[in-house]
């Protein structure tokens, strides 16, 4: 049975989030506490494999719309692939990806953030719109039917997997790839990121400066 979270609960979950994130960054080594203190350079972006990441999908997002691409065209767009009852990663980015469009003022309205996920058989609609709420106002939530999750992954080039593990819910958890994809406004690749890489300021300052470059 699908356990919901409820509302009051996921409102508080981004704040406690990055509680428990900053606590696990500051505690084991001052050479930490320098590098998130200390003002960092704006990393180099790189690129690879722009030829063949691309934005293409046909999905429902959280309430219950089919979309394409198409959809968020003349956007920056900011893709994550993960599920709701993901107890790690996804929370925690998508946290981090909140704090950045935060960070990025008035220009995050540039951005649509996108959070797809590799488990629709429990990621309905509806689970989806409670899910990000958490999150950002701004973020949008996509599902799909299995065959559609699969080529919009394809087409980004990351990976999933089922994982069978009887003390999950419903007897199964979800292997994912971690990255945050920066895609240009007409769905070609910019930069990915990863939410342990850099600090939210640094990604903020990063997805600035390809914007003000285009």
């Amino acid at each position: 049975m699908t356990t919901h979270v409820k509302k009051p609960a996921l409102r508080n979950l981004r704040l406690a989030l990055w509680a428990a994130a900053i606590a696990l960054v500051i505690a084991p080594a001052g050479a930490l506490v320098w590098r998130a203190y200390t003002p960092a350079q704006v990393p180099k972006i790189t690129s690879s494999g722009e030829a063949t990441i691309r934005s293409e999908f046909s999905l429902v997002d959280h309430t219950g719309r089919a979309v394409t691409e198409a959809d968020f065209a003349g956007k920056w767009q900011l893709v994550f692939f993960g599920f709701t009852f993901c107890p790690d990663i996804c929370p925690t980015t998508l946290a981090y990806m909140g704090s950045v469009l935060d960070l990025m003022g008035e220009q995050a309205d540039e951005v649509v953030p996108l959070f797809i996920t590799v488990d629709p058989e429990r990621d309905t609609p509806e689970v989806m719109a409670e899910y990000v709420a958490a999150f950002h106002p701004d973020l949008v939530g996509l599902t799909g039917t299995e065959e559609q999750i699969a080529q919009a992954a394809s087409n980004f080039r990351t990976w999933y997997e089922r994982m069978e593990d009887a003390s999950a819910p419903d007897g199964y958890m979800m292997a994912h790839a971690g990255h945050m994809y920066l895609m240009r406004p007409d769905g070609r690749f910019e930069a990915v990121f990863q939410e342990q890489d850099q600090s939210p300021e640094t990604m903020a300052a990063a997805v600035l400066q390809a914007m003000q470059a285009q």
